[in-house]
């Protein structure tokens, strides 16, 4: 990485269904070896399975169910006198979206059901109604630094 100068962040473009960039980032998370048309198809019908579940739109039941997997706070390690400290920092908007995503799809890749488009669906459901791999999976990073505030002192 370099030292002088920060990376530029690209916009993604919104998708064509339903002109929103968060669906192109699920979309293109969801994405293997370049195959986006794949993607595309698998996402839209998880938004309808999960929608038709939770009784909502589509859009908004996507959108909730991200909005209850981001987290608030994360723990870096900081190497201080010889010692790694875990020390608890917020984290910016950009990353909770981007992790929120990220822990979606990977929470759905591992559920022992038929189909990606079931996987994801579900998961969908289950973050909308607080509960699945991903929202454990903020929990278990929510705990983790709570367990290490402590040393929050040593954020710089």
């Amino acid at each position: 990485m370099s030292r002088r100068n920060a990376a530029v962040k690209r916009e993604v473009l919104p998708d064509p269904v339903y002109n929103s960039t968060i669906v192109t980032k699920v979309i293109n998370q969801v994405m293997q070896d370049g195959k986006k048309g794949i993607a595309q198809t698998i996402v839209y019908n998880a938004m309808k399975t999960a929608s038709a579940k939770v009784n909502d739109e589509a859009l908004n039941t996507l959108i909730t169910a991200i909005e209850n997997i981001k987290p608030k706070l994360e723990t870096k390690a900081r190497r201080v006198g010889g010692a790694n400290y875990q020390v608890p920092m917020e984290v910016s908007a950009d990353r909770q979206q981007t992790l929120a995503i990220r822990w979606l799809v990977m929470c759905a890749r591992k559920r022992n059901e038929r189909g990606m488009e079931a996987k994801l669906g579900a998961e969908i459901v289950d973050a909308f109604n607080q509960a699945g791999g991903a929202v454990k999976k903020r929990d278990d990073m929510h705990r983790q630094a709570e367990a290490n505030k402590a040393f929050a002192h040593y954020r710089w």
